[in-house]
């Protein structure tokens, strides 16, 4: 990809390692991002992906100096949901929206139909990018995440709280049928430091619990 100084954008931002990391990679190429754009459930309190309290991505937010926008929605009316959010953006100039996959075809496709449709441009600046890169990436620059979910038929919930480093890129690649970067929601994290926040998040943990076939760590 090209630098693309000054062109007004927004990230889909999750409050994980993929949306950090590509919305970094968006500042280097010169992108102007004047939102992160964060879907929720339908009361308003959690991240539809991460489990995240919506103060915990507001927090993220405000180290960022990047306004945040946060939809309610159910999975049912996601995509309703979710082109309302892009109507908005492109009302506002906003030309390009930046997401962080990786290399689900099905999510591309998606992102790509529904973009379309407002008139904005999506940039996936991790797309086809090696797993081993994407992951060494992030920790060179600094990066630092936590796991706060993961799906139990793969991983325990001993793995809840682990940091992303070397020594858990190791374990995970001893495991079979995980990838390595979760992207088919093996675990998510919090990324609560790196290049792109002005400081680190100060947080604390308040447990655990398991909705459906998922374990989740409290973070407050």
């Amino acid at each position: 990809m090209r630098k693309e100084a000054g062109i007004r954008s927004f990230s889909c931002w999750s409050g994980g390692k993929e949306s950090a990391l590509s919305l970094h990679k968006a500042l280097v190429l010169g992108l102007d991002v004047k939102f992160l754009v964060n879907m929720v459930n339908s009361t308003g309190r959690l991240s539809r992906s991460h489990g995240l309290h919506s103060k915990i991505l507001t927090a993220q937010a405000r180290s960022l100096g990047i306004p945040l926008l946060q939809e309610p929605t159910s999975w049912k009316l996601y995509e309703k949901r979710f082109k309302k959010v892009l109507s908005c953006m492109k009302e506002k100039g906003v030309e390009v929206g930046v997401f962080g996959d990786i290399d689900i075809e099905a999510h591309r496709e998606w992102v790509k139909r529904v973009c379309k449709e407002i008139g904005i441009t999506p940039v996936l600046p991790l797309w086809q990018r090696s797993r081993n890169n994407l992951m060494s990436s992030f920790m060179r620059n600094g990066f630092k995440a936590i796991i706060v979910v993961t799906r139990a038929d793969i991983l325990g919930k001993e793995w809840l709280g682990r940091r992303i480093d070397k020594q858990f890129t190791a374990e995970l690649k001893q495991l079979k049928n995980v990838d390595l970067c979760g992207e088919r929601g093996e675990y998510h994290t919090f990324v609560y430091d790196g290049p792109i926040f002005k400081k680190q998040l100060r947080f604390g943990v308040a447990g655990r619990y398991k909705r459906s076939n998922y374990w989740f760590l409290k973070v407050k």
